[in-house]
């Protein structure tokens, strides 16, 4: 199939990372694979199984920006488009644009749970299916009204587990403990919360230490300067460790003891499969993403948002406990490659695009569910 992504993130984020898993995942399995990109995007540079020509760069500055409209529908003829992929609602209207014009199917991908406009319900009534990466997600759509409920489409982010497989081997670093988070800097992901946790357990112990790991997106970055204050304010400028963007996160979560998702809301959560894949214990806030991943005291641990004391109580007790330290990362590591793989989402995603190019009804199935 001649497949082309749209994305014009200028950041990477989780969404980003699944798009260029897939795309590089699809151009190895034979099809051609092309994607428009933002200028400069640094998508680009993960791209590495699209030749360089399959790859343009497109403005996509607003979802009604008719230049970009026309650059892509020009590019998707040109190519012979037949199916047109969009992952962020911005793309949404633009995407549609050029898989109209160019006679392609219209694939688009929901990564997060907020509501979608009033003029993406005027526009993609032409969608051919919407994928949710999440039950939660897929619910968040149908609440909506705006696609028919037969377009709605679960498939659950999958990753590479090949990336985390030297995670497994664990330096020698048993003096401290390292307990981390990983995400953009921002109050929905709840770090402010993970460092009152982490200021409880200092309280007891001082062989732990707490890692923060995301840049700050915010305009002024005043997200990262109240973490700072907080860290400050509670005294932990020696236990507390802002690290900014990390590029090789199976580097760091290979370093951890336990991996903490402290988030006050979470589409889906990728953070927290990789940390299970990279075998590093989970405790979670019981968000609507964690909540499909993690069987609590299976898996890992779910706390209830915003519950300090509870994070910090199992932070507590799985330090002093190697055993079930061992116990939740072993069954972690079965459920990821079972239900959490790279393959099995692109196989899933293949599936969809050849049924939606034949024009014929994907069968409704749930991911997870065979």
């Amino acid at each position: 199939m001649r497949i082309l992504q749209i994305c014009s993130a200028r950041e990477i984020g989780g969404g980003e990372k699944h798009l260029v898993d897939l795309a590089n995942a699809l151009a190895a399995r034979g099809h051609e694979v092309f994607a428009a990109l933002a200028p400069s995007s640094p998508v680009r540079a993960g791209l590495t199984a699209l030749p360089s020509e399959n790859v343009i760069e497109v403005p996509m500055r607003n979802s009604l920006s008719l230049g970009s409209a026309l650059q892509l529908s020009g590019f998707a003829r040109a190519k012979q488009i037949e199916i047109v992929h969009a992952h962020l609602a911005r793309d949404y209207p633009l995407a549609a644009i050029a898989a109209g014009r160019a006679g392609a199917q219209l694939v688009l991908t929901r990564h997060v749970l907020f509501p979608l406009s009033k003029v993406h319900r005027l526009i993609l009534r032409r969608t051919a299916r919407i994928i949710a990466v999440s039950q939660a997600v897929a619910e968040a759509l149908k609440n909506q009204n705006i696609f028919s409920l037969e377009k709605i489409i679960t498939i659950h982010n999958g990753i590479d587990l090949t990336r985390f497989d030297r995670s497994q081997e664990s330096p020698n670093r048993k003096v401290r403990f390292r307990i981390g988070t990983i995400g953009h800097l921002a109050p929905i992901k709840g770090q402010e919360d993970f460092i009152r946790a982490g200021s409880i357990v200092c309280e007891t112990r001082d062989d732990v230490d707490f890692i923060i790991a995301g840049e700050d997106k915010s305009r002024a970055g005043e997200n990262r300067a109240a973490i700072e204050r907080l860290i400050r304010e509670l005294k932990l400028d020696s236990r507390v460790q802002l690290t900014g963007w990390i590029d090789d996160v199976p580097e760091l979560l290979a370093t951890l003891d336990l991996f903490v998702s402290p988030a006050r809301s979470e589409p889906f959560g990728l953070a927290i499969v990789e940390a299970m894949a990279a075998g590093v214990p989970v405790i979670a806030t019981a968000s609507e993403g964690a909540r499909e991943i993690i069987e609590s005291g299976q898996q890992g641990r779910l706390v209830a948002i915003g519950d300090v004391a509870a994070m910090a109580r199992s932070i507590d007790e799985l330090l002093v406990d190697a055993n079930e330290r061992a116990r939740l990362a072993s069954n972690a590591r079965n459920v990821v490659r079972s239900k959490f793989s790279l393959e099995r989402m692109v196989d899933r995603t293949e599936e969809l695009y050849r049924e939606v190019a034949r024009g014929v009804a994907i069968r409704n199935w749930v991911d997870g569910v065979d």
